[in-house]
């Protein structure tokens, strides 16, 4: 059974233009936290893994497609599904809804590499295990979200 991650996110004051519509660059720095809160939930902080272990995972693709504004107070779901892990990469999928309504999705692709070399890196055999076990499912495969514990 393949699972996603999920965690909600508060649409702030801040993350808003003044008619109070979000604006796409807050929700870029909030989905950059999202990923975070994922990697930690993994077992992978990034202060760790870039303070001790000297590896990050920058982002090397990003699209976005938004079908619906969100406004300030809105609580927005993100909901993050690994599609494909590679040698030193991994695809990953981000829809966001606010309740049941869909308001933006996107796929963004994380290269593992090493921060002293600034070149890529395979993956540690226990971080592809983990990212392998969120593998998108299949059609046929029962889907589970995992809440975030806050």
């Amino acid at each position: 059974m393949a699972v996603s991650f999920t965690t909600d996110r508060m649409l702030n004051f801040g993350d808003c233009d003044i008619s109070g519509t979000a604006y796409y660059p807050a929700y870029l720095n909030i989905l950059n936290g999202v990923v975070e809160e994922f990697w930690t939930h993994i077992g992978y902080p990034w202060h760790e893994i870039i303070w001790k272990e000297r590896w990050g995972t920058p982002t090397v693709h990003l699209s976005c497609d938004f079908s619906k504004p969100s406004f300030f107070g809105d609580r927005l779901t993100f909901r993050l599904s690994v599609l494909k892990v590679g040698k030193s990469s991994v695809r990953i999928r981000h829809t966001v809804h606010c309740g049941a309504e869909d308001r933006w999705s996107g796929e963004q692709v994380l290269a593992a590499s090493w921060l002293d070399k600034h070149t890529s890196m395979p993956w540690p055999d226990d971080v592809r295990a983990k990212l392998e076990s969120f593998l998108a499912p299949s059609p046929s495969v029962e889907h589970v979200p995992v809440q975030a514990q806050t």
